[in-house]
């Protein structure tokens, strides 16, 4: 099922991040593990999936994707602990799978997520 989605991938906690626009996340973040790529991602070795958000419309989660890419590391880094505090690969390689992550969690339950807004602004300090 193709959803719009915004994630980030990290070489290792704390280390170098990628920020990046799919509508199949599964199928992207596969392609990055198995370097199928030439670029950024596989010349650093970036292949954790630290950080996802799903988004209504391809236009929002491009709109998300440039806000991100703009933002600095200590944002970007408080964004990914609201998440995945440990920073766990929340992609399994052996089974090709995303972790339903807490961004998801919230959006079943009808909560309002104040770190998608699209503002601008930096995530919370929790």
């Amino acid at each position: 099922m193709k959803t719009p989605c915004v994630y980030i991938l990290a070489g290792e906690a704390y280390g170098t991040l990628y920020v990046g626009v799919t509508s199949n996340l599964n199928q992207r973040i596969a392609e990055h593990t198995q370097d199928l790529f030439d670029g950024f991602t596989k010349k650093y070795g970036i292949k954790l999936l630290v950080y996802y958000e799903m988004h209504e419309t391809m236009d929002a989660a491009i709109a998300r994707e440039k806000l991100l890419k703009r933002w600095n590391r200590a944002w970007k880094y408080r964004l990914i602990e609201n998440m995945n505090p440990d920073w766990r690969n929340l992609f399994d390689p052996a089974t090709g799978k995303v972790a339903f992550g807490s961004t998801d969690v919230q959006c079943a339950q009808g909560n309002e997520l104040p770190d998608i807004d699209l503002d601008g602004s930096p995530p919370s300090r929790g």
